[in-house]
């Protein structure tokens, strides 16, 4: 049978050009989320987004909020669980279990909480 040698080289040549690809390094400092975040779209540049979630912890030291947040679709983000940078001001405003409408500047896989209202 000339057809089975013929798919065997076929996926051994499939299976060799997969095993060069790397993965992208992550950026010092970057949120990650878990696997979710390796198959999102990150904008090139800064991007303003809004989002609605839930606050799930407060870091004021750390100047982080954690929000279980709903998808943001300016930038291809689905609904998950990540931590964002944040002013002390809008730490201030909120606590764990607020449902929240926010604004957000992400920049690569990170973004930055500008704006916080209670729903």
């Amino acid at each position: 049978m000339k057809t089975l040698p013929l798919s065997i080289a076929a996926l051994s040549i499939l299976g060799l050009s997969a095993c060069g690809q790397q993965a992208a390094p992550a950026n010092k400092g970057e949120a990650t989320a878990g696997a979710g975040m390796a198959n999102m779209t990150m904008p090139a540049g800064p991007k303003q987004a809004q989002s609605t979630g839930i606050v799930t912890a407060i870091d004021k030291a750390g100047r982080k909020i954690t929000l279980d947040h709903q998808p943001i679709p300016a930038v291809g983000w689905p609904a998950m669980t990540m931590a964002f940078a944040a002013k002390p001001a809008i730490l201030n405003e909120v606590r764990v279990g607020d449902h929240v409408a926010f604004d957000v500047t992400v920049t690569g896989s990170a973004g930055e909480v500008t704006a916080l209202r209670k729903q």
